[in-house]
C-alpha cells in the first residue's frame, strides 16, 4: 500500500492496473492523507505519558469559594476588554492578592480543573507568584514542568511545594542525590527553585551546594544564585562571602559586599567601621558638640575589595560617594561611642557642619534599612506631625525606614502623618502597611477622605489612596462607612449632584468592595 502523497498522486495518473492497490483502497489512503496535509501534521512516535501528577492531601475549597475564585480568575482572564470596573462595582482583579493569601491561610488546595488558569493569572502578575503557587502545591508544579510557559513556578515556587521533607534515611538518601542531579543538569529556574527551597530548610546545605560549581557558573547567573543567600543569612555564610569579593564579576562583588554588610559582625562591617570612623568625629570645642566630616581623598584597592565603587553617579562629587558608602556599609552600633551620645536619636539630633548632613544622614538611612535597625529607623524619621525633613528630600526615604518598624508603630506612625499632612505624600507610605490596616490608619484615611470632600475636592484626586482603601480597609468597618454616602442634596429629587455625586459613587463602591472582601472572607470559613 503507498504510504506518502506523492505515491497517491502517481497511482492515481497511472492508473490502479498499473500500481497493485484497489480503487476503494486507494480513496481511503487519499482521505487520510488529505486530512493530514490540511491539519499541517505528519505522523509521529508517541511519546511516553508523563509520570502520574503528585497528591495534594490538602482539604479542597468549599464550594462558594471555589465558585468565586472561578470569578476572580475569569475577572482576571477577561483583561481590559472584559468587565473591568463598572460604576459602583468592586475591581476584582486587584481582589485576587487578597482572596489567596485568605486561601492559603486556610491551608486549602486549589482545584485542579482551576490550575491553568492560576497559573496563567501568576504569569501574568508576578505579585501573585507566591500566593497562587502556595494554593496550587505540588501539583502546579507538575503542570509546570509541562508547559514551558510555566517555568517560572520552579523558580518561585515556595519550598513547602518545591522540596517535600524526606520522611526516613532512604527518602533523604534519595533526595539527596536528585538534589545533586537536579543541580548539575536542570534548568535554571529549576536550579534557582532548587536554590531557594533548600537554602529555607537548611541553610548552609544550600550554600554547600552552590559552592560546588560556583566557578564555572556564568556571572549573571552567579549573582542571581547569589541574591538567595540573603534568606537565613548569618556568619556561616561569611567565609563563602568573602571569598566572592574577589570575584571576577563586579557586581557579583558588589552583591557579596552587601551581604556582608548587613551582618555587623562581619569582617568586612568591621573594616568598613574603622574607615568610617576615621570619616566622621565630632567636634567638642565651642562650648557646642558637633559632628565635623573629613570624607575619604581616595579610593584606594581595599576599598573597591570590599566593594565600594569608584567612579560616582553623573552629578555627584567623588568623596560625598565614597563616604556614603562607607557609612552605610558600617554597624550603626559603632556610632553612639564615636559621637559620645546614649542613643540614636541624640546621634541623629546633633548638628553636622560644612554641610555634610545630608550625605551622613542618607548613609544612615540605608544602613538602618539594611540591618533592619528599628531603634534608628525611628530616629531618622522623627515624629510624624513634624518629618526631619521634607518628605522629597533625596536623602530621606520614610517608606523603606517605615518597613524596619513593627507592624503597629508603622500604622500608627502613618496615621498621624495622615491627620498632620494629609493624603497628598501619603501614598508610597501606605503601601508599607500590614493589612488589613489598623483602626487607627483606616479612621485616618477615611477622615482626611472627608476632609477633600468638605473642601470640594473631586474622588478621582484621589484615586489611588481610594483603590487601596478598598483593598486595604478593614471588611467591618463598611457600616461605620454608610455615613459618608449621605450627603446634602442640591436637587429636588434628592440625588446629590456635581462632586457630591462622584463623592457618593466613590463611597458606595468602597462599601461594596469591603462587604464583598467580608463574603469572601466567609466563604472561605464555611470549611473551618
Amino acid at each position: 500500500m503507498t504510504t506518502t502523497w506523492d505515491d497517491l498522486v502517481t497511482t492515481a495518473l497511472l492508473g490502479t492496473d498499473r500500481r497493485p492497490a484497489s480503487p476503494g483502497a486507494l480513496l481511503d489512503e487519499a482521505a487520510l492523507r488529505t486530512v493530514q496535509r490540511r491539519a499541517a501534521l505528519l505522523p509521529a512516535t508517541p511519546r511516553p505519558l508523563p509520570e502520574a501528577a503528585p497528591e495534594d492531601v490538602r482539604p479542597p475549597l468549599p464550594e462558594a469559594a471555589r465558585r468565586r475564585l472561578a470569578l476572580l480568575l475569569a475577572e482576571r482572564a477577561a483583561g481590559p476588554g472584559g468587565s473591568g470596573r463598572r460604576g459602583g462595582g468592586p475591581d476584582l482583579t486587584e481582589l485576587l492578592p487578597q482572596w489567596l493569601a485568605a486561601a492559603n491561610d486556610h491551608g486549602y488546595r486549589a482545584p485542579e480543573a482551576l490550575l491553568p488558569g492560576l497559573l496563567d493569572a501568576a504569569r501574568a502578575r508576578s505579585d501573585l507568584r507566591p500566593g497562587a503557587l502556595a494554593l496550587g502545591g505540588p501539583r502546579a508544579l507538575w503542570l509546570a514542568r509541562l508547559n514551558p510557559q510555566w517555568r517560572y513556578a520552579l523558580r518561585d515556587a515556595p519550598a513547602s511545594s518545591a522540596a517535600p521533607a524526606a520522611t526516613d534515611t532512604a527518602d533523604r538518601a534519595d533526595g539527596a542525590a536528585h538534589r545533586i542531579q537536579l543541580w548539575q543538569e536542570g534548568l535554571f529556574a529549576e536550579r534557582v527553585a532548587l536554590l531557594t527551597s533548600l537554602r529555607r530548610h537548611d541553610p548552609a546545605a544550600a550554600r554547600e551546594l552552590l559552592a560546588t560549581t560556583w566557578t564555572q557558573e556564568r556571572a549573571e547567573d552567579r549573582l542571581m544564585f547569589l541574591d538567595t543567600l540573603r534568606d537565613e543569612l548569618s556568619l556561616t555564610d561569611e567565609p563563602f562571602l568573602e571569598r566572592a569579593l574577589t570575584d571576577r564579576g563586579r557586581t557579583v562583588r558588589a552583591a557579596a559586599a552587601e551581604l556582608l554588610s548587613a551582618l555587623p559582625a562581619s569582617a568586612l562591617a568591621g573594616r568598613m567601621a574603622e574607615r568610617a570612623r576615621a570619616c566622621v568625629a565630632l567636634d567638642r570645642t565651642g562650648g557646642r558638640h558637633t559632628v565635623v566630616v573629613e570624607a575619604p581623598h581616595e579610593c584606594d584597592a581595599a576599598m573597591r575589595r570590599d566593594g565600594v565603587v569608584a567612579k560616582p553617579p553623573a552629578g555627584r562629587g567623588e568623596r560625598s560617594w565614597w563616604l556614603g558608602q562607607l557609612v552605610e556599609a558600617a554597624p550603626l552600633g559603632i556610632w553612639c561611642e564615636r559621637l559620645g551620645v546614649a542613643g540614636a536619636a541624640e546621634a541623629v539630633a546633633l548638628p553636622v557642619a560644612d554641610g555634610w548632613r545630608p550625605d551622613l544622614h542618607a548613609a544612615w538611612c540605608r544602613a538602618a534599612v539594611r540591618q533592619g535597625d528599628a531603634e534608628w529607623s525611628r530616629a531618622l524619621l522623627g515624629p510624624a506631625a513634624s518629618p526631619p525633613a521634607p518628605m522629597g528630600a533625596s536623602w530621606l526615604d520614610p517608606a523603606k525606614l517605615l518597613s524596619a518598624l513593627p507592624p503597629g508603630e508603622r500604622a500608627g506612625w502613618v496615621a498621624e502623618f495622615i491627620a498632620a499632612h494629609g493624603l497628598s505624600e501619603a501614598f508610597r507610605l501606605l503601601g508599607v502597611c500590614a493589612v488589613p490596616w489598623a483602626e487607627p490608619l483606616g479612621r485616618a484615611v477615611v477622615d482626611a477622605l472627608d476632609t477633600a470632600r468638605e473642601a470640594g475636592g473631586y474622588p478621582w484626586s484621589f484615586s489611588g489612596v481610594m483603590g487601596m482603601a478598598e483593598r486595604c480597609l478593614d471588611p467591618e468597618q463598611a457600616d461605620l462607612l454608610e455615613a459618608l454616602t449621605v450627603f446634602p442634596s442640591g436637587r429636588e429629587d434628592g440625588e446629590p449632584h456635581g462632586a457630591a455625586g462622584y463623592w457618593a459613587e466613590a463611597y458606595q463602591r468602597l462599601i461594596g468592595t469591603l462587604r464583598l472582601r467580608a463574603a469572601m472572607r466567609e466563604e472561605l470559613a464555611d470549611g473551618n
